[in-house]
């Protein structure tokens, strides 16, 4: 049985402990009404999709991303999923194309603009939590760093990794290693808001804590942010693993849980950089609700 730990970093001690996984407070209850919005936080080009399918079926193909956000918000507070890659980008003209990687990145539209737009500064942030922490999905993770951050136990002892300090994507979002910190240990669900609305699922092999999000709205019922799990549309069909996942075991069996949750809930699957199923999604500002 999985275990949830609240604990402040700079003690590292733990300090409350949450219900157990799968427990609500509102039984029998009529559901809160949660909103889902969808941001754009950067778009990806990349010359050579080969890395995304360690099978080589994708050598040489170009193919076209974009790096959603998510905010949800909920009466309880906004939980923020995924940041995007660093908004800093929106000031290169000409986006960033970083020396000997197959990749340009763009940025239209600062994630803190998207935020302004909706009344929101980073520090109205409730809640945080990423898929994982790779540069496109915790790009402007230190901006949050006074949020409640929700994040696997072994995603975050990998970010704090001495080889993860190295990386220069780290300073993106160091300043969470202090921050007001939910641990997910074992393999249960998070259930965010103690309702059953808003969970978190483990779903790693990508990354060693990859997760993905279920939220179900009262008018569109549940859809499944499934971050880095299909990164390409053939993906999901064709079960591709990038080479470059940390199990290619476990990113199976991961794929086969998220579309047993999928099937049991109902759950509409977003592959989340995926251009058509990110347009499927209301427009910015509109919600899904």
């Amino acid at each position: 049985m999985k275990t949830i730990r609240l604990f402040t970093c700079l003690a590292l001690t733990a300090c409350a402990s949450s219900p157990r996984a799968g427990q609500t407070s509102t039984v029998g209850a009529r559901a809160p009404a949660v909103k889902l919005y969808a941001l754009d936080c950067g778009h990806v080009e990349f010359s050579d999709a080969g890395s995304l399918a360690d099978d080589g079926s994708m050598n040489g193909v170009a193919r076209a991303f974009v790096v959603p956000c998510y905010l949800v918000r909920h009466p309880k507070g906004d939980l923020l999923w995924d940041t995007g890659v660093p908004e800093s980008i929106a000031d290169i003209p000409g986006g960033l194309r970083p020396k000997g990687s197959p990749l340009h990145i763009e940025v239209p539209k600062k994630l803190t603009a998207q935020l302004g737009a909706l009344g929101l500064a980073p520090a109205g942030i409730s809640f945080l939590s990423v898929s994982h922490m790779h540069f496109d999905h915790a790009g402007n993770a230190n901006l949050f760093a006074g949020a409640t951050w929700i994040v696997d136990a072994d995603e975050r002892a990998a970010a704090f990794s001495d080889a993860a300090r190295a990386r220069g994507d780290f300073a993106a979002y160091s300043a969470l290693e202090h921050a007001k910190t939910v641990l997910i240990e074992g393999d249960g669900t998070h259930d965010v808001f103690g309702d059953g609305t808003v969970t978190i699922h483990q779903a790693p092999g990508h990354s060693p804590g990859h997760t993905v999000l279920r939220v179900k709205t009262a008018k569109a019922g549940a859809v499944l942010l499934t971050g880095d799990l299909w990164h390409l549309r053939e993906s999901r069909e064709r079960h591709l693993v990038p080479s470059f996942n940390t199990s290619r075991e476990q990113t199976l069996e991961s794929m086969r849980r998220v579309e047993a949750l999928a099937k049991a809930s109902g759950a509409r699957v977003i592959r989340q950089h995926v251009p058509e199923d990110f347009a499927a999604l209301p427009a910015f500002p509109a919600p899904l609700e």
